[in-house]
């Protein structure tokens, strides 16, 4: 997953195994794009873990200000933060006691230094794809309704 593209099998492969995601820089408004991609993937069954140091709550769960914060092994680290924050994520993430399986930078973020570090660390990397886009293209029959 180190790929700049990934395969669709390794796609699939990542997301039928996540069972947690953390997203980076989620915000409350249901017209956001981070909040319509974190709704669709919580309503497909994934555990949402929201980080944003300015919300208290997001879609029902509590929200934290810093990964550091969630107190236990994350899967999936979805990244809503510009591409100047993310050497400053990664520093984060690398400090994490337990990695996550990978980091996936949403549709218009890429930043080829931090995933190189990621992915040299062992961590897999998703760069400008958007999740929720390609969680229905890929697993078509876990798509959540509505």
């Amino acid at each position: 997953m180190s790929d700049d593209i990934p395969s669709d099998d390794a796609l699939r492969e990542l997301l039928t195994q996540v069972r947690s995601i953390a997203v980076l820089g989620i915000k409350a408004g249901a017209a956001e794009e981070s909040h319509r991609v974190s709704a669709y993937m919580q309503r497909a069954g994934y555990r949402l873990l929201p980080v944003n140091p300015k919300l208290e709550a997001c879609l029902g769960e509590p929200c934290v200000g810093r990964l550091a914060e969630l107190g236990g092994p994350i899967d999936l680290i979805d990244v809503f933060r510009a591409a100047q924050h993310l050497p400053g994520h990664v520093d984060e993430i690398l400090a994490l006691p337990t990695l996550p399986r990978a980091v996936w930078f949403q549709l218009g973020i890429r930043d080829d230094a931090s995933a190189t570090r990621l992915a040299e660390a062992g961590v897999g990397v998703v760069q400008d794809r958007c999740l929720m886009v390609e969680h229905a293209r890929v697993l078509p029959e876990r798509v959540p309704s509505p």
